[in-house]
């Protein structure tokens, strides 16, 4: 890429940037830059890396490539968050510059701590207007704690209301308290427009490329180390699938060369594996994974031919085998059981056999890519009690799952407990909403029904309001959709975990009982009349239900059986128009997300293809009301 001129000023600003001493360069590759994007969601990284792309001329000039390149999953785009972390470059000045793009939501936090360490410096995005978020300061940490160096790029600074010198004040605070070694504290601030494709590194001087930003990165960020006499050893980070490759491992070369047809050894947690080869060697270059005959230390590479290998697994010379250190991800958080589909309805969507062993062996895959998550057996052969690291990472696997093909049912959320000193202990989280000052009331009677309690509240010139709440992760479950529905789905929040602390009584639930069908068969006008005169529907006319399904919410305490499939009698009376008119109101649709907080201990989702149902964890009223009453006595 052939670079413009720069304005003179620009040149005579950047050597006092420079505070970093380099290594010799015969021990780094100064043709390879390895730096990952982290940042609190919503701040524009994977803009940011579109605009990379477009002004690195990766792209023919009659190429339509839109926006939001990397988001290539469907989830993704529908969701408008980063969900799987992925991997491009670009080359600039002659040195190729391998981009790691990060999920920004802290549900997807295994995914940032398993490809940091691919990297050598980090950009670290800071929203101009909101400034450093909950999670900008955990992926902050998780990147010092690695040594990464970060150049802090303050981006957004079109928007109304920016405040750019204490966003930046700020985020030196939050490096000041989280820097490992004195040289992280020397980062450099560039501020961009993302959307515009803009950086400069003084706001008094507009900038009219992303030329400043990739002159900072080609100057603080380290080359990577480039030991190529040493025996081989490659970390596998992540793995992905070609459709005509099979298999593929990623990763970067710590030491050594590796080449296509050489043979490795995999050193997992088992030990060490028998001799295998190297069947297909690729590099990233921009979008395309291309063929390589040899990749040197440094490099982040996808090989094939290893069918066997998982994320953490060292690639290794079989006359030195020496692993890496395996990558350790945090904790999950919240649980709940996936189980095979037992209703009436079950084999009716399902376009993939969904028994528990086809559950076993497709969670037991998913494990192989999502670090972040557990499965244990449950309570029987159809039961597998997952962990994950919140709700939404637990929907979205869901949601994939649904997709596929897959029906199944699941669980309310539970948090995972600790025992500390003899004390039982669960997670405590920072909450952080961003709403308009109208909406302050009802956010915080509704924080405050779930025992959360308020830590601070700072308004601006905008008429906008920022609540920061100290809660049990139990205490916000569901609460996402709910902050949408109170603000108009103008609210925005984002959490992090801060610790654990000892158990405590929360305020009691206070949603109402519900309204079950009694009979299967096809939901009717008349008999979901006799639904809306009691509560709030579910369902609407032509719907399936069976015994036992959730079709709606009691206005009072308690549940009731309705026939929703009750036909109006037929007699030889006249009646009027107006008496033979059923008017229902709209039904009230709900989301996997809404579901999942909705339920009780004694309900269950049904997951489907083709759609989401609730229902009873007891199907029939008599048996129900048997159970309760034993409880009651016992």
């Amino acid at each position: 890429m052939v670079a413009p001129a720069r304005p003179l000023e620009y040149h005579d600003r950047l050597p006092n940037m420079i505070s970093l001493n380099p290594p010799a360069p015969s021990t780094r590759r100064q043709d390879l830059r390895n730096v990952a994007i982290i940042a609190h969601v919503d701040h524009g990284k994977t803009t940011l890396v579109d605009g990379l792309l477009k002004q690195s001329h990766v792209f023919a000039a009659h190429e339509q490539v839109g926006e939001l390149i990397m988001d290539s999953n469907v989830l993704e785009r529908e969701k408008g968050i980063t969900i799987l972390a992925k991997t491009t470059s670009i080359r600039y000045r002659g040195v190729k510059i391998n981009i790691i793009d990060t999920p920004g939501h802290a549900d997807f936090g295994g995914e940032v701590e398993r490809v940091l360490g691919m990297a050598e410096g980090c950009l670290l995005l800071v929203d101009a207007l909101e400034g450093p978020m909950p999670q900008t300061r955990v992926v902050l940490r998780q990147a010092l704690e690695l040594g990464l160096m970060p150049i802090i790029v303050v981006n957004k600074i079109d928007r109304v209301n920016a405040r750019p010198a204490e966003t930046v004040e700020a985020t030196h605070d939050l490096l000041l308290e989280l820097a490992k070694n004195a040289d992280q504290l020397s980062a450099p601030v560039i501020y961009t427009n993302a959307r515009l494709g803009t950086a400069t590194m003084d706001l008094r001087h507009p900038g009219t490329t992303l030329e400043p930003l990739l002159d900072a990165l080609l100057t603080y960020i380290p080359p990577p180390l480039g030991d190529t006499a040493g025996s081989l050893q490659l970390l596998i980070s992540n793995l992905d699938h070609d459709n005509h490759i099979g298999r593929l491992a990623i990763g970067r070369i710590t030491r050594g060369v590796i080449r296509p047809g050489q043979e490795v050894v995999r050193c997992s947690e088992s030990g060490i594996g028998p001799r295998q080869r190297i069947a297909t060697l690729l590099t990233v270059e921009a979008l395309q994974r291309k063929p390589a005959e040899q990749a040197a230390a440094g490099e982040i590479v996808y090989i094939s031919g290893l069918p066997d290998i998982a994320v953490g697994d060292t690639v290794a010379d079989p006359e030195n085998p020496e692993p890496l250190p395996r990558l350790e991800v945090g904790e999950p958080t919240l649980k709940m059981q996936f189980s095979v589909n037992q209703s009436p309805f079950a084999g009716r969507d399902a376009t993939v056999s969904s028994t528990s062993r086809q559950l076993r062996a497709r969670l037991a895959r998913e494990l192989q890519t999502n670090v972040a998550l557990r499965v244990a057996d449950g309570a029987s052969a159809d039961i597998f009690e997952v962990s994950g690291r919140g709700e939404l990472h637990l929907a979205i696997l869901i949601e994939t799952m649904r997709r596929e093909g897959f029906e199944f049912e699941v669980s309310r959320p539970a948090v995972i407990t600790r025992e500390i000193a003899g004390q039982r202990h669960e997670p405590i989280e920072e909450c952080l909403i961003d709403c308009s000052a109208e909406s302050v009331g009802a956010i915080t009677e509704a924080l405050g029904s779930r025992g959360a309690q308020l830590q601070s509240m700072r308004t601006d010139a905008g008429s906008g309001a920022r609540l920061t709440y100290r809660a049990p992760t139990r205490a916000l479950i569901g609460l996402r959709s709910l902050i949408l529905t109170l603000t108009r789905g103008t609210g925005v929040m984002s959490t992090r975990l801060v610790g654990w602390e000892r158990w405590r009584t929360l305020p009691s639930s206070t949603r109402s009982g519900v309204l079950t069908a009694s009979q299967t068969g096809m939901a009717v006008a008349y008999g979901l009349q006799g639904v809306q005169e009691r509560g709030l529907p579910f369902i609407g006319p032509g719907t399936q239900v069976y015994e036992g399904m959730i079709i709606g919410l009691n206005r009072r305490g308690g549940d009731i059986d309705v026939n929703a499939t009750k036909q109006k009698q037929k007699t030889n009376m006249r009646a009027s128009t107006e008496d033979a008119t059923v008017k229902l109101v709209p039904p009230r649709e709900m989301s996997l997300e809404e579901c999942l907080d909705f339920i009780e201990d004694d309900e269950l989702v049904e997951v489907t293809p083709k759609g989401i149902r609730m229902r009873k964890r007891v199907l029939v009223a008599a048996e129900r009301i048997k159970l309760r009453k034993r409880e009651l006595s016992a």
